[in-house]
């Protein structure tokens, strides 16, 4: 038979036949008990699926009760060796000791009351859980605390009952403990209690990451990147425990299974030490930063220090590849019919004869040399122009595209050539320069990252661009420069959120597709000037965007304000800069040189670098133009950067004005226990950008901080800042006339001439897991203008952070003046709970109490989630779009409310929000007047204020099942000055293997301050789509779409009692291919608009179009084909037809001829009367799929030699 041994303390068991294994306690959790070999020949060797210390110590949920026996047979023997961390060796138990210990166990009264704890033993180790296991009385009921508090009933116990031995013994699974000391108790009811005490060491691991072979693949979206990862203990061995680790990327997507779907990033299982990831290239060449971390599902902190790892994504030199068509086409004048719509039945080409038509749309790419070369062309349109007309910068999703989810196959679709016009090309290359960016030149859509370093605020220019742009690199110097030429008015938006998704209205209408830019900027509540940070936000993942309407609606509600219990408090700005048609046409020029300083032995982002730029936009009598020098100096623990700028531009009341911007930050660490920063700002008030972050011109503001760690629990810190507040602030605008005529800059107002001193002192003192911070703030004020921001005042400043469980917090912040009080700092405490989700992700509830000063009494509430932003950093807008099998956007969901969801299900999750400002926050602060607008233009974002008012919020997504994935949003703003309520609903989903369905609703009002009278927009789609993945001769598409008030714009306010408009779209399309010869294609769509102006107008009409094609092969070579449309307006008289016959043969699989003959007539009352036209034609059709000199032709690689295969 198989002997297991125990300690002394432990009762002895053994099992009756090989295949059973009881669940018995051990010395200690720490313990490995090592599977061995026994020298008993007539024992049966069982070979178990897990080892003896997972058998033994494994929950018994999976064995038959039946299988338990209340007999325990005691015999000597060997018995299995056990190593614990204590070092002692467990000693075997003879039989009278047993013997002794049953006959003790029989006696009745005190021993009926006593308890021992088996497991733990009393000592250090270095997981942080165990099994815990008692012995106790069968009539004793016992009560088991860790540090305090009961066991968690959710964990798993097995209970072992010995009736002979009158002896239970029960053991709890993997119960959690916390770092540091612990204290386990066990008492009966009436005994005395038992303790053991043991130390969980923490266990500082060490992450390291690294590619696989080589670091260096081309930037081709196929090409795959393994990465090979290790975790070590202090004694730099690999660590046998299993765990999670976070990996994120600036580029790339990492591919495979994520191991935590709901966690920010991509997660991956360590086993043994060791994990290993796969980074899948984008199409962009460019270096590559990828960060792995521990993953910690009780903290947000991350353990240990992260790794980081540095690859590049170089240009892609395929082989050539040439695709496209050349159409010639020769026929009567407006008989084109096959041509775009405003071609056929053209009133200025019916009386044309003969007209001859030449069109061409070719795409190529390929190697020249070690350049990539990329290039389309396309004679009869913009190369971004989509089915519907519209031309967007970098283009987008095609609307005709996106609205059925059908295509099932995960294809993607990406614009690798965007243009705003009919060319596109760029030539490229990666330099054989460790870390440098790509020497490209190129004509077509861009972004100006280049113009945008870490060390560039005033002098930085984020826009997207069409034209000319080049950059190279001529060793360490960095040479860009760029040309625009079709540049409409640039405007540049600064909103106040309310706390829901919109409609957020911009203050033109008209904008140029694809130009913004959209931002979210967080500042301190009385300190407008300095943004704290800045996150940029997406179109399709973040939010949409109706271009003639010039509104916004966010993928989730977007908050006014920002508490943190231990920080200051912010608000939030929405940030949007574009083009729009109102403006002149012009022109931008613009010139970068950066000196970079590489070193070989560093990291790419610890080069330092020295550039200037230069910006010249002409704008007829508003010109601009801006020139800055810039520097970034790292060190190993920190950094030094510092900029310089100068603006010069025409303005409408001041004519030519100029202005400086100057900036020097530093910050790092002075040894191990001190770090420090300082920094200089200053903006005179007339300089100006409105590319770049946002800032309050006439501001000058510079100090310093220093922590110093005392101790290992101790810290302190002292920090000095000084502001000066100048110039002219913005003009208060209130009338309704201010809504309609916004300016590119704001109009001047009153004079600001003040001063703030600010010096503070703290110390921070961690008790056990709770932190408590006093802090002492004096605030010195001078106002040369008037007596408003006048005096001095003291503040006493106290915090307090509780963790009340492993995954909630309790923070508390008390501002209390001492004596006179500061007028933009009241005494205000602050009150928020934490609840850590997910690492990186919290849900926080905060309420903020506060009286006096000028913001009068106020309460802020909010409850919202948080995401950490380290898992975003080094983002920028990409110029490129892909969509995921060319789903509607029904049913995608945005990359922020996805990661900010509490997950109550697989694949089920919701998420809340709460707001509530209790007054209006107007008035006046150090930079000027806050007052109520709608949005404000150019940098004057400081004269933003905040309506009072409660917002409410619940979301919920449902993605676990393939073949159905649903999300719905209900938002309601409530306040005095109007109220808005957004509603999103989608879900899209298989009926059966062929039918799919999808419906989407969405409804929202005017989100914007004084937006008020605006009437709700309403939209719900319903599509079926059918499409048998057994046979693809039938498809069929059903639509019915709903409309309210689609194009409901502020100038409504203008009529005083308002309009609106209803519209109903039903269209359904089926194509039919019954055999290879024959191909059927029909369509019907109709659409009813009723359009109401006040109360006592109403207007209504529909348009009917209908559209029939037959396709017939005759043969390989030979096919023929007839189509015709019918449009009619019956309302207002207007109809028209078309009727195309054409019969084609192929001389060339790639060279088609047709000849043919096109009718029609169209029949409009109001304008150009009846007209028809009909003639024949004739179409050469070449296919394109190579160029000269065999460029575009694929050469087939010859099959490689493979090592053959030995058994």
């Amino acid at each position: 038979m198989k002997y297991f041994s125990l300690n002394k303390r432990s009762l002895i068991l053994t099992t009756f036949s090989a295949a059973m294994v009881f669940p018995i306690v051990n010395v200690s959790a720490q313990n490995i008990i090592n599977s061995q070999v026994l020298d008993n020949s007539d024992f049966r060797e069982v070979n178990l699926a897990v080892d003896d210390s997972k058998a033994l110590f494994s929950s018994v949920v999976a064995q038959s009760p039946e299988l338990i026996r209340d007999k325990v047979i005691i015999q000597t023997g060997k018995g299995v060796e056990s190593n614990s961390n204590s070092g002692k060796k467990s000693s075997n138990i003879d039989l009278e000791e047993l013997k002794q210990r049953k006959q003790s166990s029989s006696t009745p009264s005190s021993i009926a009351n006593q308890v021992s704890i088996i497991t733990p033993q009393a000592g250090t180790i270095n997981t942080a859980n165990t099994n815990v296991s008692i012995q106790h009385h069968p009539s004793a009921k016992v009560k088991v605390k860790i540090n305090g508090k009961p066991i968690d009933k959710d964990i798993s116990s097995y209970t072992h009952k010995d009736e002979e031995q009158k002896l239970y013994t029960k053991i709890w699974y993997n119960v959690p403990l916390s770092e540091g000391e612990n204290t386990i108790t066990a008492k009966t009811k009436k005994g005395n209690p038992v303790s053991v005490k043991v130390f969980v060491e923490e266990q500082k691991a060490k992450i390291s990451i690294n590619p696989v072979g080589k670091s260096r693949i081309p930037a081709d979206g196929r090409s795959n990147l393994d990465f090979k990862g290790r975790i070590t203990g202090k004694d730099g061995k690999l660590v046998s425990k299993n765990t999670i680790v976070t990996l994120s990327s600036n580029a790339g997507k990492f591919i495979g299974a994520d191991y935590k779907q709901d966690a920010p990033g991509f997660q991956v299982l360590a086993r043994g030490g060791e994990f290993k990831a796969s980074l899948q290239a984008g199409l962009e060449a460019r270096s590559v930063k990828v960060n792995a971390i521990i993953y910690d599902k009780n903290r947000s902190a991350r353990l240990g220090s992260g790794a980081v790892s540095y690859v590049e994504f170089v240009t892609n030199l395929r082989p050539s590849l040439a695709t496209g068509v050349v159409n010639l086409r020769i026929g009567a004048g407006g008989t084109d019919y096959y041509g775009g719509f405003r071609d056929f039945l053209n009133p200025d080409e019916i009386d044309k004869d003969t007209v001859v038509d030449l069109d061409a749309a070719v795409f190529a790419t390929g190697k020249i040399g070690e350049w990539l070369f990329t290039g389309a062309y396309n004679s009869e349109r913009p190369l971004n122009q989509d089915c519907n007309g519209d031309n967007r910068l970098f283009g987008g999703i095609q609307s005709c595209e996106k609205q059925y989810p059908v295509y099932g196959d995960d294809s993607t679709v990406t614009n690798t050539a965007p243009s705003i016009d009919s060319v596109y090309a760029r030539i490229e290359r990666t330099p054989n320069v460790r870390g440098a960016e790509p020497d490209y030149f190129m004509w077509g859509d861009y972004n100006t990252q280049e113009f945008s370093r870490p060390s560039q605020l005033y002098s930085a220019t984020t826009r997207q661009l069409h034209g000319f742009k080049g950059n190279f690199n001529l060793g360490n110097l960095q040479v860009t420069g760029l040309f625009a030429n079709n540049i409409e008015g640039f405007q540049r938006d600064t909103i106040t959120p309310d706390g829901t998704s919109g409609y957020y209205f911009v203050s033109r209408r008209l904008m140029v597709p694809g130009s913004e830019s959209v931002f979210i900027e967080t500042e301190e509540i009385n300190r407008p000037g300095t943004v704290v940070k800045r996150k940029a936000l997406y179109r399709g993942a973040d939010y949409e965007i109706d271009y003639d309407r010039g509104t916004i609606l966010f993928r989730r509600p977007v908050f006014a304000t920002e508490l943190n219990p231990f920080e200051s408090t912010l608000v939030n700005r929405i940030v949007v800069t574009y083009q729009n048609e109102a403006g002149d046409d012009s022109q931008l020029y613009g010139g970068r040189l950066q000196l970079n300083l590489r070193d070989s032995k560093k990291n790419p982002d610890k080069t330092a670098f020295l550039g200037g730029s230069y910006l010249k936009e002409e704008q007829g009598i508003q010109d601009f133009e801006l020139y800055g020098v810039d520097f970034y100096a790292p060190f190993k623990s920190g950094f030094i950067l510092g900029e310089y700028a100068r603006s010069q531009h025409e303005t409408l009341n001041f004519g030519d004005v100029s202005g400086s911007a100057y900036r020097m930050e530093a910050n790092g660490n002075i040894g191990r226990a001190l770090k420090g920063k300082a920094y200089y700002r200053s903006v005179t008030e007339n300089f100006a950008n409105n590319a770049t972050w946002s800032f309050a011109p006439g501001q000058t503001r510079y100090g310093a901080d220093v922590a110093a760690k005392i101790g290992d629990s101790t810290s302190f810190q002292v920090g000095y800042d000084h502001e000066e507040n100048f110039g002219l602030a913005p003009a208060e605008r209130t009338q309704l006339v201010d809504l309609f005529n916004p300016q590119p800059l704001p109009t001047p107002g009153s004079q600001v001439d003040n001063s703030l001193t600010t010096v503070r002192a703290g110390i921070q003192q961690k008790i056990g897991e709770s932190d408590i911070k006093f802090e002492y703030v004096n605030r010195s004020r001078e106002d040369r203008v008037n007596n408003v921001f006048e005096g001095t005042a003291s503040q006493l400043v106290s915090s307090l952070n509780v963790p009340l469980t492993e995954f909630l917090n309790f923070r508390a912040q008390n501002e209390l003046n001492l004596e006179d009080s500061d007028p933009l700092y009241p005494n205000r405490t602050t009150l928020g709970l934490d609840w850590r989700l997910y690492p990186g992700v919290t849900m926080r509830l905060a309420h903020q109490f506060s009286d006096g000063g000028i913001l009068r009494d106020n309460n802020i509430t909010s409850l919202d989630t948080l995401v950490e932003h380290k898992f975003t950093e080094d983002t920028r807008i990409s110029g490129r779009y892909s969509v995921l099998s060319g789903a509607d956007g029904m049913s995608d969901q945005g990359s922020i409310g996805l990661n900010q969801r509490i997950r109550l299900a697989p694949g089920f999750k919701i998420d809340l929000g709460y707001e509530r400002v209790l007054n209006n926050l107007f008035g006046s602060t150090a930079t000027g007047v806050r007052f109520a607008q709608p949005y404000a233009v150019g940098q004057s974002a400081s004269s933003l204020g905040l309506f009072e008012g409660s917002t409410y919020s619940i979301g919920m997504a449902y993605t676990d099942n393939p073949n159905f994935n649903a999300n719905a949003r209900f938002e309601y703003r409530d306040g005095n000055q109007g109220n808005n309520t957004v509603i999103t609903a989608a879900a899209a989903g298989k009926i059966s293997s062929a039918l799919t369905a999808a419906v989407r609703y969405k409804q929202a009002g005017g989100a914007n301050q004084l937006l008020e009278g605006l009437a709700d927009t309403a939209n719900l789609r319903i599509g079926l789509a059918y499409r048998d993945p057994k046979s693809d001769k039938l498809n069929a598409l059903l639509k019915y779409e709903y409309r309210q008030n689609p194009s409901t714009t502020p100038d409504t306010l203008l009529f005083g009692s308002g309009n609106g408009s209803i519209d109903h779209l039903f269209s359904a399309e089926a194509i039919y291919a019954p055999s290879w010869r024959w191909e059927l294609y029909g369509k019907y769509a109709f659409r009813d608009s009723n359009s109401y102006l006040a109360n006592d107008f109403t207007a209504n009409s529909n348009i009917n179009l209908a559209q029939l094609r037959a396709n017939y092969q005759l043969g390989y070579r030979t096919d023929l084909a007839v189509e015709g449309r019918w449009i009619g307006q019956l309302t207002q008289d207007y109809s028209e037809f078309g009727v195309a016959v054409e019969a084609g043969y192929y001389l060339t699989p790639d060279f088609r001829i047709g000849v043919g003959y096109a009718f029609g007539s169209a029949d409009d009352r109001d304008f150009t009367g009846y007209r028809s036209v009909g003639g024949p034609y004739l179409n050469i059709n070449f296919k394109v799929n190579e160029l000269f000199g065999g460029f575009g032709r694929q050469k087939v690689a010859p099959p490689q030699e493979q090592e053959s295969v030995r058994f």
